[in-house]
């Protein structure tokens, strides 16, 4: 993708919705320019046009949202990536974060076991000779390409690991982490069983958000990956719990 286009993507993302002038002046081209380039994203199903703006789509597919922010999902991907040593097996959840995060293990580990729900991430990391995939079964969600459902459950009681890396779509003190698919929130508690460690992996944005299901209670959490952009208040809390926050920058 043009650095451009990432760019552009990215300040729609920030704001839901820009306007066609503000992003030329962001990114001192000509309105012209973002018109074309707006066109371009929108037939690849990024964007949404409207009348002078720009505006954000609602999608689960995982492919769409590794188109933003990927930079800053990649550092956070390469944090995590350092805390798992050659010939580890463990579990990874579907989401862009995760999904980044399987990719370094791939590439850059050597005899790691990926255990995974996401139909995604085993396609993602398919070509890479040094890591082991295994697919969990289950009822296919073609959307966010992700296993679910009660095979799933029985699948995943084979196995036993140490971590388990997982995205979300929210948090909040009171209610914790929480996401907003019931179906795949049931499949990551399944698999969170089965780990002596939960590990989130999450854009600092999500501690602004709240999903519409709850994940995981905060003291259940050991370790977060994230940005240095997460508000100071909730990184405090979450201290208190024991849980060990890690932070890239964002940039």
């Amino acid at each position: 993708m043009h650095t451009r286009h990432t760019q552009l993507l990215d300040f729609v993302n920030n704001e839901n919705r820009i306007s066609v002038a503000l992003l030329a002046q962001k990114l001192q081209v000509s309105e012209v320019t973002i018109r074309k380039d707006l066109d371009i994203l929108e037939k690849r199903g990024l964007l949404r046009r409207e009348h002078g703006f720009a505006v954000m789509i609602a999608s689960d597919d995982i492919g769409h949202h590794l188109s933003f922010n990927y930079d800053n999902k990649r550092r956070i991907a390469q944090k995590a990536a350092a805390s798992v040593k050659n010939g580890e097996t463990v579990m990874i959840e579907s989401g862009s974060c995760c999904a980044l995060l399987a990719e370094e293990l791939a590439t850059k580990r050597r005899g790691i076991t990926i255990i995974t729900n996401s139909a995604f991430i085993a396609a993602f990391i398919r070509k890479s000779p040094a890591a082991r995939i295994v697919l969990l079964g289950g009822d296919y969600q073609n959307e966010s390409q992700v296993m679910v459902g009660p095979m799933l459950k029985k699948c995943v009681q084979d196995f036993f690991v140490d971590k388990v890396f997982i995205g979300t779509d929210g948090f909040t003190e009171k209610h914790g982490f929480t996401g907003n698919n019931l179906l795949r929130t049931e499949a990551i508690r399944a698999m969170a069983e089965r780990a002596n460690k939960i590990i989130i992996l999450t854009e600092s944005i999500k501690f602004s958000q709240q999903g519409v299901v709850t994940q995981f209670k905060s003291e259940e959490i050991a370790a977060i990956f994230t940005d240095d952009h997460i508000p100071e208040e909730k990184k405090q809390f979450l201290q208190k719990l024991n849980t060990i926050i890690y932070t890239v920058p964002f940039e």
